[in-house]
């Protein structure tokens, strides 16, 4: 461990230690895990963690969750969400993400109310701010809290300081919502959600690890790591996730040339502005 990385470890466990007692905002993927491992190292019983179930969650995320905390010995509720009822949801705006973020925390603000807890904290860290990210308002003002964000911390030194403690998910693969395979403007439904997660489900199973299926319509996009895309166009693997692309209700399926980059349906909004 770097000298700079002690420094904003050091300066994450001191912010936690001024917020006192908290919830955290727990996924399951890198940043979360972190945040509440270091979380529950400094604060004991006084943190909880909580997880937001929906159709937006694909339901691995959720056992894995669970599995973190019987582990670790943290207190964990599973709240579910029926998200496509939130106001604007279905419609897929471009607000989407501030909508969804807003319910949920608001309702992650009450249960730490109900369990005496001081703050709702989430992992937003330092490279969220390159992104468009309009749930990060939603947590402005609720009054969440980032002490990564805080602390100075970035994903790789995230995934660093995780592998220092042992953590299983220091090289877990990004995974956002479901909701973000879908352009802005189509109807958001929770068959069209399943569709996206048992497509992935498809190239999880086939040893892809970082990838993004994007839905226009009745159209899969794939998005994979460059150096995965020759092994993808192997005639018999190629073939076979197809026919099964089909089978769950695509159209057509095809291979983006760009590869994965997270945030790419932001990218029209960049060209039209």
């Amino acid at each position: 461990m770097t000298g700079i990385m002690q420094e904003k470890l050091g300066r994450l466990k001191a912010c936690l230690e001024e917020i006192g007692s908290a919830a955290v905002a727990f996924s399951g993927g890198v940043d979360s895990t972190f945040l509440l491992k270091v979380a529950h190292d400094v604060l004991g019983e006084r943190v909880m963690a909580f997880t937001a179930g929906s159709s937006f969650v694909p339901e691995r995320d959720i056992a894995e969750a669970r599995a973190f905390c019987e582990r670790e010995g943290i207190r964990h509720i599973v709240k579910r969400f029926d998200v496509l009822s939130i106001d604007g949801i279905r419609q897929n705006p471009q607000d989407r993400c501030y909508r969804c973020k807003y319910a949920l925390f608001h309702q992650f603000r009450s249960m730490a109310e109900e369990h005496h807890l001081a703050a709702v904290v989430d992992g937003t860290n330092l490279d969220d701010d390159g992104d468009y990210r309009p749930g990060r308002k939603a947590l402005k003002e609720l009054g969440i809290r980032s002490p990564l964000h805080e602390a100075g911390l970035g994903k790789q030194e995230i995934r660093g300081l995780s592998r220092e403690l042992g953590l299983p998910t220091w090289d877990k693969p990004s995974f956002a919502c479901l909701a973000s395979r879908f352009v802005y403007g189509e109807e958001l439904t929770g068959e069209k959600l399943r569709q996206v997660n048992d497509a992935e489900e498809v190239l999880l199973r086939r040893g892809f690890r970082q990838f993004r299926v994007r839905r226009h319509g009745d159209l899969a996009r794939i998005e994979l790591l460059p150096e995965d895309i020759s092994r993808f166009l192997s005639e018999d693997l190629r073939a076979e996730v197809t026919e099964r692309f089909r089978r769950i209700g695509f159209s057509y399926v095809t291979l983006d040339l760009l590869g994965y980059r997270s945030g790419s349906m932001n990218e029209t909004m960049e060209e039209k502005a």
